[in-house]
């Protein structure tokens, strides 16, 4: 049997830059995430008393970052979950990715604004106002503490 002309051999896949999309040189990678997988380089020849300990940490604060960000739970829950997902992150491949994943659409989301235009911008903050302005009208009309105490 004969191989297609499309097929590679695992050699040429491996030295190609396209050919894995979790190649560490990638360069259209953030800045973030090179700077996370060399310290993960570095973490890697810590003890495992250390490295258990960052587990922990980070299962931890992923789980308090779920709870703050229940409803009707003030804090910052969604910058604890990407805290422990960092410390996470240094150790398991599979929260590096998901870690990957969520800033580099951070960073997409953040060009996209710079991009914006003024008017789009203006409309952002008009629509930003009015949610803000319905909230503070329904907990009037519904007498719902605007402070917990």
């Amino acid at each position: 049997m004969v191989p297609s002309p499309d097929f590679r051999s695992k050699a040429a896949d491996a030295s190609e830059p396209t050919a894995d999309p979790s190649l560490h040189d990638r360069a259209d990678r953030p800045e973030m995430v090179r700077k996370l997988q060399e310290r993960k380089r570095r973490h890697k020849q810590r003890g495992r008393l250390y490295r258990a300990g960052h587990a922990v940490l980070g299962t931890l604060l992923v789980l308090v970052g779920i709870v703050l960000s229940g409803p009707g739970i003030p804090g910052p829950g969604f910058a604890v979950v990407l805290i422990g997902l960092a410390l996470l992150a240094l150790e398991f491949d599979r929260a590096e990715r998901l870690l990957e994943r969520v800033l580099v659409w951070v960073d997409r989301a953040k060009d996209r604004a710079e991009r914006a235009t003024k008017a789009e911008k203006a409309a952002a903050a008009f629509g930003a106002l009015l949610v803000v302005g319905a909230l503070v009208a329904a907990a009037l009309l519904w007498d719902i503490p605007l402070l917990p105490f």
